[in-house]
């Protein structure tokens, strides 16, 4: 049978979930909340969307696409240009290596995964933010950062779970 319009458009905005989904947390991320220091500390929700997406749907959200979000993360985050893009490629680049042992795999097994890389992905920015102001910025900052994106994970992967076993079509090992 042949798909009309309507179902081929539904098909695409259903297939640009993972980089909305991406971007959106980018952007609610960079609201600053009327705490002190908070922009500092403010946790990195789209690193939780890079991280899902490239277990669960790599061919939704190919490396190119990561590049643009980490883009949009250095512009709205006003971190120096090209820091979250290549820290959310190292971020996609390690989970989708690491695909066929994550996919699948209960919960806590997908959140301790996370929260290796986390903490890591933190680490790679300060290391690359240090080098660009060539001082060392505080590293207490990162800390409570990671800390902050680790403890969110599990509310929006579970959305992102929720979302995809209604709206994506499912893949033959995801």
């Amino acid at each position: 049978m042949k798909s009309t319009f309507w179902q081929k458009l539904d098909l695409r905005a259903r297939q640009l979930t993972p980089f909305a989904t991406t971007a959106l947390l980018v952007v609610l991320g960079g609201i600053s909340l009327p705490i002190p220091g908070y922009v500092v500390i403010a946790p990195v929700l789209s690193m939780i969307a890079v991280y899902h997406w490239a277990i669960h749907r790599p061919d939704l959200l190919p490396a190119w696409a990561v590049f643009l979000a980490g883009l949009l993360q250095d512009a709205i985050g006003g971190t120096p240009f090209g820091v979250y893009a290549l820290v959310f490629l190292t971020v996609w680049g390690i989970v989708v290596s690491q695909r066929p042992f994550l996919a699948g795999k209960p919960f806590a097994l997908v959140w301790l995964g996370f929260v290796l890389i986390g903490p890591g992905a933190g680490l790679e920015a300060w290391i690359l933010v240090s080098a660009y102001h060539l001082t060392l910025v505080d590293p207490e900052a990162v800390l409570f950062q990671a800390a902050a994106t680790v403890g969110l994970f599990p509310p929006l992967a579970a959305a992102f779970l929720s979302w995809q076993r209604r709206a994506l079509a499912p893949t033959e090992d995801a």
